[in-house]
């Protein structure tokens, strides 16, 4: 897939406008996103998505289309895991309701740069050292085990600071306070940082540790970077959106983190039989690539969207006999008044 230099300008000036967009027409006047107004943007940022993805079918072909959407969903999917560890982060620092989607989108558009830079490493490392897929696939299959026991959002909720924030904090000096919708404000003459400017440090710097799992992911879908940073890029683009939308009911996606490890371990399998496919290596088969069946985009596509329906449903079904249960209990009888 040969991508000119305008294309890749064209793109990202394209995913620019849109959160341009979004920034003007949301945080024109700070309030808080309600559930209505965040359905409209997922569905809208969606739509975006299935507009480009057709867009690679017509110029380009099915296939690279199936590994876009694939990517994308994987990607989006994955990103879910993310959103608990925002809410821990807006938690610990209190962050204003009025206050969030900005501090999403500014800390979203970070990890987006630094993702960016990854995939870039990630496809020289690629493109260098074939062999990589191995250590890819046995990372992707190991995370597959751990979050299967761990599920999302792990056991503990304490948010703790990363380096990278603590990094900040060492460069810029906090207020203890928030001023209002700015991220740096002076007290005195002297220019400090809110804790808003921290806290989205710490979304955008959190989410590069996501990444470690979810781009190793897409790659074991599609080797073309340009389809790996645009399916990240719009799957960063509405998730801050699904945050709100969401919000209260991560929990009750209970088997999430089982069929996220699924996506994961068959990834990871599929990249492992890929390596072992084109082998190079002296130590396995002489050198010799080793007569194994490989996955196609259609099989992935299927297994992705298989296996996340099968978990939603399985997730709401859960959801529904606990709230009927806790219904059909009945309510303890009132203390009789003393005389």
């Amino acid at each position: 897939m040969n991508i000119p230099a305008w294309i890749w300008i064209a793109t990202i000036g394209g995913l620019l406008l849109l959160l341009a967009i979004d920034l003007v027409i949301v945080d024109r006047k700070p309030h808080e996103v309600t559930i209505g107004e965040a359905s409209r943007w997922v569905v809208f940022y969606v739509a975006c998505a299935a507009l480009f993805g057709l867009g690679i079918w017509l110029f380009s072909g099915g296939v690279h289309a199936g590994e876009f959407f694939a990517g994308y969903i994987t990607e989006y999917s994955l990103s879910v895991d993310n959103l608990f560890i925002f809410l821990v982060i807006m938690s610990a620092f209190a962050v204003p309701p009025i206050h969030q989607h900005k501090v999403l989108l500014v800390g979203i558009l970070l990890a987006l740069i630094l993702r960016g830079i990854f995939i870039a490493i990630g496809a020289a490392v690629i493109a260098q050292f074939s062999w990589i897929f191995y250590l890819f696939g046995v990372f992707l299959v190991y995370t597959a085990w751990k979050l299967s026991r761990s599920g999302i959002g792990g056991d503990d909720e304490e948010y703790e600071e990363n380096r990278v924030t603590r990094w900040a904090r060492k460069i810029f000096p906090v207020t203890d306070d928030y001023d209002g919708s700015k991220v740096f404000t002076k007290i005195d003459g002297k220019r400090f940082a809110t804790p808003l400017f921290i806290v989205m440090v710490a979304i955008g710097s959190a989410d590069l540790i996501f990444a470690v799992d979810s781009i190793p992911a897409i790659f074991g879908l599609t080797k073309e970077p340009f389809l790996v940073f645009t399916a990240n890029a719009f799957a960063l683009m509405g998730l801050r959106q699904l945050y709100f939308l969401l919000g209260g009911m991560l929990r009750q996606l209970h088997y999430l983190a089982v069929g996220l490890a699924v996506i994961l371990g068959f990834i990871g399998v599929k990249m492992v039989l890929e390596a072992l496919h084109t082998n190079s290596l002296p130590f396995i088969n002489g050198g010799e690539p080793v007569p194994v069946p490989t996955v196609n985009i259609g099989m992935s596509l299927s297994v992705i969207i298989g296996v996340l329906v099968i978990t939603a449903v399985a997730s709401v079904i859960r959801a529904r006999r606990i709230n009927a249960a806790r219904e059909e209990q009945p309510e303890p009888a009132a203390a009789d008044n003393p005389r």
